[in-house]
Order: structure tokens, then C-alpha cells, then sequence
């Protein structure tokens, strides 16, 4: 049942399932020649093993490597590395997972849109460049568009493996840009392990010669930043630069598709090329010299700021600023400026005792007065505690609400420079300077010294009569953060009125009311009927005329829920009223509404309920004085006009009031019913 030993006998005819014609061809094939048969088996073998090792790796790309690139070239290496990489990375690494896959084409659309074509060394690399020129270019792998055209596989679009991650690809779009991976003795010598069909890359190889254009492909400034130069000989391998966009090309790897390969770049962050800033090359911004002073803006103050090396020399009232080194016109002028640091510039007669500082900018001669004393960090604030600031009323509006709002920001850290220096007026509000400032009052106009700072202020930010404007105050302060700041610094323990137990006003069970009564002017001439009409209302009331030192009166304002008075300073005590409180207003005769502003928008802006109450010619002394048809009654406005001199003889000065108890007890009504209302909210929460 097999051939006989001499190996060319005939077969045998004992197969059963063989047919009819089956046995003739068995018959036919048995009268071969031996010789004949051998010569075939031969000439069969030597074909099916030049095919294979064909398709291995002596292709058309490897061809290609070992003789100079012919105008073509590129084009074919193009076309080849993008039809059949793909079966190539199949075997060498593996099928990776899809979705990584999905994802790192998402990645190579965006950086599609992101960069234009590039070929490394402009329109003509890789045409009439020899084998050594073109391995400086051989980490970087294109694709061209005619190539998919021209028959490559599915899987090039859609690659099955990621290629090593030290490669850097060209841009897509240019033919010329594909560059040929290097050929090594152990590629071929494991050639077995790759696959492909030659009859496929031959077609895709005359396709690509038929359809490739000549176009002329931009040069990729990310391509030239990162290619390295071969020595002159070309006989040493490529260079890798420090540069760490250049990476070395893997020996053993088969070069990734283009989409990869961006996928690949887009991953690790490689920058395409050095981007040159102009910002950092260039110096930072120069602050451009504005005036010292702001003369124009505030309608109660002129002020000035001063940044740099500034000297105060009080003995001749001057705040110098120094140009620095190499200042020149566009950041330093010389300027001189004449300031009174007092908020009440409108008004000649509260200016004329303010002392006139001189504010200047200095580059050169005369010099400036040495320093003496350096108080490095250390801000300075320079003012006048002269003008109204006697009164109760100005010593607010005009200097301690200012203080607070210009040196409140500095926690401490300010030093306060005072011209005009009054002891009496600064012990009378000395725990109000010692809580804005850790260090002593300085009297500027008898101190030698010459203080210098790196920042002054010359006059206090004011706003406007004993308000702040949050919009506009540093760290948006209001009237509230004010009188928070009054009453931590009096230690007064009340912040919310009657009747929270915790304030102090537990067993109390009615609500106290403050009754100013004024020694000298606009006094209560019925002060008796007044408190009783006010504890029929339900009040317990205190009778006060107020005392020079501020911490007395600020305790007893503190312990009450309401405070009451003819208009006059005694009503600026209201910034120790606990909040939710009650203010009560009475304008005399006169036309004094006006006036009646400086307590009525500042009460509400400290949280207070305000009440304004305005009395008839029947209610003022006045009717006492001067018969009722007198143009006080008649032409308060005729009386306005003659200045503000006529105006308070008139109508302060003369005047005191009587008050209608039926008329005004609705207006204590009111009083009452707001505060027993925040009573029942407290006791609900």
C-alpha cells in the first residue's frame, strides 16, 4: 500500500472510492517520467521560496534603502509604510484594545485641525537626498492621502497597534515627508516573522507612482527644531539632541501610522517647537507717573499718595518723594503741591488754621533731607486734628470715621503723623488712635526727625458727612463695620437692642430710651412732660446732657434701645446705640431738613430704625420772640440766603423747643411698636 523502494514504480489501483475518471488521471500522472517529475517538484520549490522570501523583507521599501532615493521614492516608501505597516505591527505588537484605539484617533483629529502640512527640510527632502541625508529624518512617519487612495488596507486607517512611544511624527498631507525606517542585519535575519503580500505592495506601488503629485509641502518649524544632522562622512548613525522634543528611533520597531503617532504627541505633551514669548523677553511693565495729588475728585478733601522713598520733615511741613535711580520723564516728574490734610476744604473758615504742607517730587537739586529715622513696611497716614474737630459731631465725620476708613485696612500697622496737634483733643479720643495704630501719635510740626516710609498719604479718604460708601472703601467697609469698630473699642458689650438676655438686658422689662437734653441751645424747655409721656408709651427713660470724656456717655448709650434729641451733636452717639435700635429726630423751625441729612441717612446705615419728628412755629421758642407774621415764620428760605451765618443766629442759636406731647406721642408710638416687634422676632428665633 505505498511506492516501492526504487521511489518511481507505479501506484498502485486499490482505492476504492477513486471513480472512473479519478483513474485515469491516476493512471495519466503514473506514466511521468521520473526525471521529468523531479525537474518540476524542483523548479515548484524554488518558486513558492523566492516568493516567500520576497514578501519577508526584501521589498520595494528595503530596496529602496540601499540606493539613492530616486524622485519617486518618497512617494512609494509613503504609500508602502501606509498600506502595509498595518499587517507588520499585527504580528510584531499585537492587536491593542479598540476603545484605547477610538480614543487615540479622537486625539489625532484634534491635532489635525491644530497643525498644517510639514516636511522637515522644505519641498524637495527626500528626492535627491542620499541614504545617509535621509536617516537624520528617520524618526518621523507620514501619510499621504493619494496612498489610501491608492489601495492601502483598512487598517491603516484605523490601526490595530500603537507604535513605540519615543517616536515624533511628521504632519499629515505630504508625500515627501514619509520618511524609511533604517535596515539592520537582525531584521532580516527575522524576516520569517512578518508577513505581507508582494502582489498587493506592487500595485500599491504603481498606483502611488501614477497618482503621487508634486506639490510643494510647507516646512514644519516643529520638524526642524527636532531632526538631527549626520556627520559629513555619512557614515556615523544619527545624532540625538538634548532637546528633549528629539527622540531616538527604536531599532527593532515597525514605524506607527501617522494618527498614532499625533495620538502618541498628544499624550506626552512634547511642544512641536520652542515658542518664543515676547513677555519674557521683555522687562516688566513700567508704571507710568501719575500726579501726587488728586485735587479735582473729592469735593471735601485735596490728598495725595506717595510711593518710593518718601521723606516727612515736619519742622518744615514737607513730604518728599525721591526719584529712584535711572527714573526718566515718562516715570518721574518733579511736582510741587500746597495741601491742607483737612476734609472740609469748601469751607474758608474751617480751613484757615490748618497748616499748609508741601508735597513735592525731587530728581536733583536742592536735595532732599537725609533720613533719620527709616520705618521700613510701615505706612504713614498725615492729617490735621485742627478745624471743627472741637466739635463732637466734626471730631466724627471730619477725623475718627476718616481714620478708621483709611487706616483700618492696615491692622495696626500704620503710624499716624499729625499736624496741627491738639493734646486735649487727642486724649479725649486717645482708644480710638491706640486701636488703629500699634504705635504712638507723632506731633509733625515739633519733631526734627526725618521720618521716611516706602508709602504716605497725605489727607484722609472721606467720603462724604459721617457715611462711607462701601463701593468705595477699602475691604468694602460700611457704617456697620464702624460702629462695630466704636464699640469694641469703648468695650462696650451690647450689639443687638432690648431685649436680648445676653446683652445685659435681662429682668429688664421695658425698653430704655436716651433723652439728650442740651445745656446751652435747642434745649427741651418741657423735658418733665417728655418723660412722662415717653413711660406712658411703655419707655424707661434717662435723662442725659452728655460729659466731655466719650467712654461714660458711650456706656450709658449702650445700655439704652433708643435715643432722642433735638438735631445737634449729642445725636452722634447713636454709633454706640446696640443695632435694631431706635433714633428720634427733632428739626426745629427753619428750614433746617437739610441739616437733618447728617443723622438720618448715617443712622440707617447702622442698622438703626430712624424717626423725624419736625415741630410747628407753635412748638419753638421763637413764637416767644418775634410776632407770627416776622419773616422767621414767614421766609425761612429768604433767611437761608443770607448765609449760613444769618441761618444758625436765626434758627440754632435762638431757638429752643417746647414739644406738643399729643402731637409727638404717635411718633414714640412708633418707637415702641419697632422695638417690641424685634422683640417677638428675637424671642421666635
Amino acid at each position: 500500500m505505498g511506492m516501492d523502494g526504487g521511489g518511481g514504480g507505479k501506484l498502485p489501483y486499490s482505492y476504492a472510492s477513486v471513480g472512473h475518471s479519478d483513474g485515469k488521471l491516476v493512471k495519466s500522472f503514473s506514466r511521468v517520467e521520473p526525471r521529468k517529475f523531479g525537474m518540476g517538484l524542483v523548479a515548484g520549490f524554488l518558486l513558492v521560496t523566492c516568493a516567500y522570501f520576497s514578501t519577508a523583507k526584501f521589498d520595494a521599501i528595503h530596496i529602496a534603502m540601499i540606493s539613492p532615493i530616486s524622485k519617486d521614492a518618497a512617494g512609494i516608501g509613503s504609500l508602502v509604510s501606509g498600506g502595509a505597516d498595518t499587517s507588520k505591527q499585527q504580528l510584531d505588537l499585537g492587536v491593542q484594545d479598540p476603545d484605547a484605539l477610538s480614543k487615540e484617533g479622537s486625539k489625532a483629529e484634534v491635532l489635525e485641525k491644530d497643525d498644517g502640512d510639514a516636511s522637515p527640510s522644505g519641498p524637495d527632502s527626500g528626492r535627491n537626498a542620499p541614504l545617509e541625508d535621509t536617516r537624520r529624518d528617520e524618526t518621523f512617519v507620514g501619510d499621504s492621502g493619494d496612498a489610501a487612495r491608492g489601495g492601502a488596507s483598512p487598517a491603516a486607517a484605523n490601526p490595530a497597534a500603537v507604535g513605540g512611544r519615543d517616536e515624533v511624527p511628521a504632519k499629515d498631507g505630504d508625500a515627501t515627508a514619509a520618511l524609511l525606517p533604517p535596515v539592520s542585519s537582525e531584521e532580516a535575519a527575522n524576516s520569517t516573522q512578518e508577513s505581507g503580500v508582494l502582489e498587493d505592495e506592487e500595485l500599491q506601488v504603481q498606483d502611488a507612482v501614477a497618482k503621487t503629485p508634486s506639490k510643494k509641502s510647507n516646512v514644519s518649524a516643529a520638524a526642524a527644531a527636532t531632526t538631527t544632522t549626520a556627520s559629513s562622512n555619512g557614515g556615523s548613525p544619527s545624532t540625538v539632541h538634548s532637546d528633549p522634543a528629539v527622540l531616538p528611533a527604536p531599532v527593532q520597531q515597525i514605524p506607527p501610522t501617522t494618527q498614532e503617532v499625533k495620538a502618541l504627541v498628544a499624550d506626552q505633551q512634547i511642544p512641536a517647537a520652542p515658542v518664543v514669548k515676547q513677555a519674557d523677553s521683555e522687562t516688566p511693565a513700567v508704571r507710568e507717573w501719575k500726579p501726587l495729588c488728586d485735587v479735582t475728585s473729592n469735593r471735601r478733601i485735596d490728598w495725595c499718595e506717595l510711593d518710593g522713598d518718601v521723606r516727612v520733615l515736619g519742622a518744615n511741613a514737607s513730604v518728599t518723594l525721591v526719584a529712584p535711580p535711572g527714573a526718566d520723564e515718562r516715570t518721574f516728574r518733579e511736582e510741587s503741591w500746597s495741601i491742607k490734610p483737612y476734609p472740609r476744604k469748601a469751607d474758608p473758615n474751617a480751613m484757615r488754621h490748618i497748616r499748609v504742607l508741601t508735597v513735592r517730587s525731587v530728581s536733583g537739586e536742592p536735595p532732599a533731607p537725609a533720613c533719620t529715622d527709616r520705618h521700613d513696611g510701615v505706612p504713614a497716614l498725615v492729617f490735621s486734628d485742627r478745624g471743627y474737630a472741637g466739635n463732637y459731631f466734626h471730631a466724627y465725620t471730619d477725623v475718627i470715621l476718616p481714620l478708621f476708613l483709611t487706616a483700618r485696612q492696615y491692622a495696626g500697622e500704620v503710624l499716624l503723623l499729625v499736624t496741627d496737634f491738639q493734646m486735649w483733643w487727642l486724649g479725649k479720643y486717645l482708644p480710638v488712635f491706640k486701636s488703629l495704630s500699634n504705635y504712638e501719635p507723632i506731633d509733625l510740626d515739633h519733631d526734627p526727625r526725618v521720618h521716611c516710609f516706602s508709602h504716605v498719604q497725605v489727607g484722609l479718604t472721606n467720603h462724604d458727612d459721617f457715611s462711607i460708601d462701601p463701593r468705595r472703601a477699602p475691604n468694602g467697609y460700611s457704617m456697620l463695620d464702624f460702629t462695630k469698630f466704636m464699640r469694641t473699642t469703648y468695650g462696650l458689650p451690647r450689639d443687638v437692642a432690648w431685649p436680648a438676655a445676653a446683652n445685659g438686658t435681662a429682668g429688664r422689662s421695658r425698653p430704655r430710651l436716651l433723652l439728650i437734653a442740651r445745656a446751652r441751645t435747642r434745649r427741651f424747655v418741657n423735658t418733665d412732660e417728655i418723660v412722662r409721656g415717653a413711660e406712658k408709651v411703655g419707655f424707661e427713660v434717662v435723662v442725659s446732657e452728655g460729659e466731655h470724656e466719650v467712654a461714660p456717655f458711650a456706656e450709658l448709650a449702650n445700655s439704652c434701645d433708643a435715643i432722642m434729641g433735638v438735631h445737634g451733636a449729642g445725636l452722634t452717639n447713636m454709633v454706640f446705640v446696640p443695632g435694631g435700635g431706635v433714633v428720634i429726630q427733632v428739626v426745629p423751625l427753619g428750614g433746617l431738613e437739610f441739616v437733618a441729612g447728617y443723622f438720618r441717612g448715617p443712622s440707617r446705615d447702622m442698622g438703626l430704625r430712624y424717626l423725624e419728628y419736625r415741630i410747628t412755629p407753635e412748638e419753638s421758642t421763637l413764637i416767644d420772640q418775634y410776632p407770627r407774621d416776622h419773616v422767621i415764620f414767614t421766609d425761612p428760605e429768604g433767611v437761608k440766603k443770607k448765609g449760613w451765618e444769618s441761618l444758625k443766629g436765626a434758627y440754632l442759636d435762638k431757638q429752643d423747643v417746647r414739644l406738643d406731647m399729643k402731637r409727638f406721642r404717635p411718633t414714640l408710638k412708633k418707637a415702641i411698636a419697632h422695638l417690641k416687634k424685634a422683640k417677638a422676632a428675637g424671642g421666635s428665633n
